[in-house]
């Protein structure tokens, strides 16, 4: 006698907790293997980055964080320099 799956209205066939852990009888690599597949599918799709893009955006990103430290130095130098000479 095969055990029947209940049939629910409200069921919409999402996962909420998977019990699916290693070590466990149940346990099957196949089904983890499938859903990687698909996640790497789906960042694809939705606009992931390539590694040279990464890359650049990184470089720029340093860049502009070097700009805006080398206006402070610029502006502290500047303020120093106008305190010694010309304030006292």
């Amino acid at each position: 006698m095969a055990r029947k799956q209940k049939q629910y209205d409200d069921d919409d066939g999402r996962v909420i907790c998977n019990m699916d852990i290693e070590g466990m009888k149940w346990y099957d690599r196949r089904v983890r293997r499938e859903n990687r597949a698909m996640r790497k599918a789906s960042a694809q799709q939705a606009g992931q980055l390539t590694r040279s893009e990464a890359r650049r955006y990184t470089w720029y990103a340093v860049l502009a964080g070097l700009t805006i430290v080398l206006i402070y130095s610029v502006v502290w130098v500047l303020f120093t320099l106008f305190l010694t000479k010309v304030w006292l």
